[in-house]
């Protein structure tokens, strides 16, 4: 039904986007528009009225085939009951009315009427009005914890006196079983008048049928996949049989027997847990039971699934019938321009080399070939600006590449000649042999991305020669995590921020300078920290170093601050660079932020050529 709605709204809402609105319509257009729109509402109204009278009789047909199901489970269910109360009644006036119970034993009549319905009873019993048992079958023996008086039966029974009493489904707990086997039961009591030593007086007759014979009844009525149900309850809304018993009790379902409860014998509409439902009820003779017959909406759906299918069928070949010819003059002026569209949206996608159409009508004709020199201009374009940016790029690399100072390399030579005119040899060689190391890691083949663990030796080569030019006035240590050592870095960064450290940190110290190195991983990021204890500088004035206004040459390497900091930049991407914590008197960190990338050929080479990291 809803689809069917939604069919003739969409189409109707189609129509109105691209026809009414249309400012070049013709009268064969407005002609033919004007007989689809009528033709499909006439059968889309009379589709709904034939489909609305179908759904209302087939809920009628369900209604009065539960109704039917309902008498026939409450006539099986009430003989049953009137089997029981008839095994009630000959017990009483057959084997206990008029007997003196203090001269004759009724045990062997009440056995015999045990074993006569045996499949449909558990135990008999009487009982005086003070609870105390006088007879019983099969098993003779109570209970002695029990209290008989407390039982609901029991005192039900001494209460109305003329009815019989039909209690709520229980284990049979009276009496001891050998072979512990407690089943379910149903008590039917009632009181009675029994004879002692020719007294009369007020007792109790307990019948406990077998349960099982409900649950059969009731069971079989409840076959079937349509979604009905039936219950029964009691004049409370007790629930004495449900299908889904153990999911209520356990507290996964719920159901509606309270409010079931008050209905009167009939039909009835509810709304239970956000689901409408009519429901079917029937009052039991004699026990103030209620049957409960439940029809929820959505059985009634599924009973009317196949003519919705046949209905939403024909209506659509209906539909497709009428309008075939204008979808088929559609599809041939709208055709061109949609290829059309199709080539401007992936280009839009990023397809910078699209295949633009170009067809159709003249004018969609024109428009794409104007459209494919565009698309030509732009890209040609576009590619000449990312060759002049990539060499560019290039170019202030190799700048700053290439202002490395030779001083440090003049003073390194100078005390490597002092050291063997003062026939320091073994100093000399050392000297030399961390040289000849930091020049072969500085040249590196000429490639600008290596790892970090040959930076890392280069910056240690750096730090042993340092320390023998500065006789060991300060101390050095490197921590660096193991994981980074393989990982792609810019290289000549570390030892431009050692020399920064040794001359504007420890080099004018009255103490021992400390230099600490620290390499570590956080998250897709690497943070290499250079940190001394040296002088420091105020806050505001380190940020400074970071612009290009505000960079100073000393007497350091000539690579300074700015040029880690840019070189970084330009090969990982504006987000890395340096970070800078000073205090004065307090020493200062200069920390590196770089990509966790793995050192291997495939990404050597990519940041070799000008790639940039993503």
């Amino acid at each position: 039904m809803k689809r069917l709605k939604n069919i003739r709204k969409k189409l109707i809402l189609y129509i109105r986007r691209h026809v009414y609105k249309s400012e070049n319509r013709t009268i064969q257009m407005t002609i033919s528009l004007t007989f689809t729109v009528i033709a499909i509402s006439m059968i889309f109204a009379l589709f709904l009225t034939l489909y609305q009278l179908f759904v209302h009789r087939d809920q009628n047909t369900r209604i009065t085939s539960a109704e039917q199901m309902l008498d026939q489970t409450a006539l099986n269910l009430e003989d049953y009951l009137r089997n029981m109360r008839r095994i009630s009644d000959a017990i009483y006036y057959s084997a206990i009315k008029d007997k003196d119970m203090s001269e004759n034993s009724v045990t062997e009549d009440m056995d015999l009427l045990y074993e006569a319905n045996i499949d449909s009873l558990l135990s008999i019993a009487t009982f005086t009005k003070d609870g105390e048992l006088l007879n019983a079958v099969p098993n003779s023996t109570a209970k002695d914890y029990l209290d008989i008086q407390k039982q609901e039966w029991f005192s039900l029974a001494l209460k109305e006196v003329e009815n019989l009493h039909f209690s709520r489904p229980h284990i049979e707990n009276l009496f001891d079983d050998p072979a512990y086997r407690y089943k379910w039961t149903i008590s039917l009591s009632r009181a009675i008048e029994i004879t002692r030593n020719k007294t009369p007086e007020v007792g109790v007759l307990l019948v406990d049928m077998n349960y099982s014979g409900v649950e059969e009844i009731l069971a079989k009525a409840n076959m079937g996949n349509t979604g009905e149900y039936i219950y029964l309850i009691d004049g409370n809304g007790n629930i004495i049989y449900h299908p889904r018993q153990r999911l209520i009790s356990s507290g996964i379902a719920e159901e509606n027997n309270a409010e079931a409860a008050t209905y009167f014998d009939g039909v009835h509409e509810e709304k239970f847990n956000g689901e409408k439902r009519v429901v079917v009820s029937k009052s039991i003779s004699y026990t103030g039971w209620k049957l409960v017959n439940v029809i929820p909406d959505s059985s009634f759906r599924l009973g009317i699934r196949g003519i919705q299918l046949y209905a939403i069928l024909t209506v659509s070949v209906g539909i497709a019938a009428i309008i075939l010819l204008n979808l088929f003059l559609s599809y041939v002026i709208a055709r061109p321009i949609k290829r059309l569209n199709d080539s401007v949206k992936e280009w839009e996608s990023g397809n910078m080399n699209p295949k633009i159409y170009v067809g159709g009508t003249i004018e969609v004709e024109h428009l794409g070939r104007t459209l494919s020199r565009t698309v030509r201009q732009i890209r040609q374009l576009m590619d000449r600006i990312v060759i002049e940016q990539e060499e560019k790029r290039k170019s202030e690399l190799d700048a700053l590449q290439s202002q490395i100072n030779p001083h440090f390399l003049y003073n390194t030579l100078e005390s490597i000649i002092w050291m063997i005119e003062g026939e320091r040899y073994k100093e000399a060689v050392y000297m030399v042999s961390e040289l000849s190391s930091l020049f072969r890691i500085s040249l590196s083949k000429g490639k600008t991305i290596i790892s970090i663990e040959d930076e890392v030796k280069h910056a240690r080569n750096y730090m042993n020669i340092q320390k023998i030019r500065y006789k060991n006035s300060f101390t050095v240590d490197f921590d660096i995590q193991e994981e980074i050592l393989k990982c792609c870095t810019v290289k000549l960064i570390i030892q431009p921020l050692l020399e920064n450290a040794i001359y504007y940190g420890v080099e004018g110290m009255d103490g021992e300078g400390e230099i600490y190195v620290k390499g570590y991983r956080k998250e897709d990021d690497i943070y290499i920290d250079v940190i001394d204890n040296g002088i420091g500088i105020p806050q505001e004035s380190a940020q400074l170093l970071l612009t290009e206004d505000n960079h100073v040459h000393k007497h350091g390497s000539g690579v300074g601050i700015i040029n880690v900091h840019n070189r970084i930049k330009l090969r990982f991407g504006e987000q890395y660079g340096l970070e800078i914590e000073s205090e004065p008197d307090e020493g200062s960190t200069f920390r590196i932020h770089l990509p966790y990338i793995p050192f291997d050929a495939e990404n050597q080479e990519f940041y070799e050529k000008g790639g940039r990291h993503r």
